[in-house]
């Protein structure tokens, strides 16, 4: 029975992505530049290599049955090479293509009809003045490549900050989208299985700071015509996209109730971390069963309300946690580490789950024991 995953990538994701495999029998074999990964010490094997490197990606796919990856960075190319010869890629190599050009993203999903925010090609000055009066201020300036925690955005509110937000993107493809004064901000994890079928998880909200996802609400405190709408959306997206697996679909709903997609990710999401305590089946056995060809598991939520928060860095060293026994001997509260070795201000060190009768008391739970923690 074929029995190993590749993951190209080595973070976080991967390393939950391998205890789901684990979980379900499998071997995990990661590549990750950073040696001992998150995913490298409780994988199989870890290659020590960038996600993008040619020669061990091939190596990877020649050892495994089944490749996956856990970041937009891997080499799209590469993948798609290796799918025409008969590897087993999914989500597939032509989604990643896709959905890793935010531009391109933002065209595919135009054309299924399927709502976004309006949008512009920034190729030189020139194509910065026609967004300037086709939108108006203020509008959004983003990276076409490698965005992600807000690192490739920034808000254009006036003429005064053209400059520094060139600055800020410098020498990157760019395109400018406009401004949705949205009420929240809300996701649908979905996924597809190897035989078509999708499922999708209940609505959550996100909520950020300095555009990094700090705190996930499921479900979403949204009416049930919203909540059905998002859903109907996710599902959508998904009949377009090629390849088996978890996506997260992020949204904006707008005060008239209009729900618009932000972005697309092709692989599983922060949005879907609170579904390893808080649903039947976590979004990383999910995406395990839809690439092996298993059948995909129940989404409806196992309590009534689940909150996640991340434990994010707040200095500069080695990564020292304490008080997770403090934030465990709260009911209902779940502390997952990364295993990562050193801390940065906002990096994503870990995450807690905490799960209750309503939102409220899930959110007072995680609230508390947060701030039990520190790495």
């Amino acid at each position: 029975m074929p029995n190993v995953i590749g993951i190209v990538g080595g973070g976080q994701l991967g390393r939950m992505l391998t205890q789901a495999a684990h979980n379900l029998g499998f071997q995990v074999y990661v590549i990750d530049p950073t040696p001992q990964s998150p995913a490298g010490q409780i994988a199989d094997k870890q290659l020590v290599a960038d996600f993008k490197d040619e020669n061990v990606i091939r190596q990877l796919a020649s050892m495994v049955d089944f490749l996956t990856f856990e970041i937009e960075l891997a080499n799209a190319d590469i993948l798609n090479q290796l799918s025409s010869l008969g590897v087993k890629i999914n989500p597939g190599a032509e989604t990643l293509k896709t959905i890793k050009d935010k531009f391109l993203q933002k065209q595919f999903l135009k054309e299924q009809n399927i709502p976004v925010a309006d949008f512009i090609l920034i190729e030189d000055r020139d194509g910065l003045n026609e967004a300037i009066e086709y939108f108006g201020y203020p509008f959004i300036l983003k990276a076409r490549f490698d965005a992600y925690d807000g690192r490739g955005n920034t808000l254009i509110k006036g003429p005064e900050d053209i400059q520094t937000g060139l600055a800020k993107l410098k020498d990157r493809l760019l395109y400018a989208e406009r401004f949705v004064p949205f009420i929240k901000e809300l996701a649908v994890v979905a996924t597809r299985g190897s035989d078509g079928q999708i499922s999708t998880y209940p609505v959550v909200e996100t909520i950020h700071k300095n555009n990094i996802c700090h705190m996930v609400l499921a479900p979403a405190p949204v009416s049930a015509f919203v909540a059905e709408q998002a859903n109907i959306i996710a599902a959508k997206t998904l009949e377009h996209l090629q390849g088996a697996g978890v996506f997260a679909v992020e949204m904006f709903l707008t005060k008239d109730d209009k729900v618009l997609v932000n972005e697309i990710a092709p692989r599983v999401h922060n949005s879907g971390h609170f579904s390893i305590e808080g649903a039947a089946t976590s979004q990383f056995e999910q995406h395990v069963r839809a690439i092996t060809g298993l059948p995909l598991g129940e989404t409806k939520l196992k309590h009534p309300a689940a909150v996640m928060i991340n434990i994010l860095g707040d200095r500069v060293g080695p990564a020292q946690p304490s008080g997770t026994d403090r934030a465990l001997a709260i009911d209902g509260v779940s502390v997952h580490i990364y295993g990562k070795h050193e801390v940065r201000p906002e990096r994503k060190m870990g995450h807690i789950t905490a799960t209750a009768q309503n939102l409220e008391q899930a959110l007072k739970k995680a609230q508390f024991a947060r701030a039990q923690i520190t790495i």
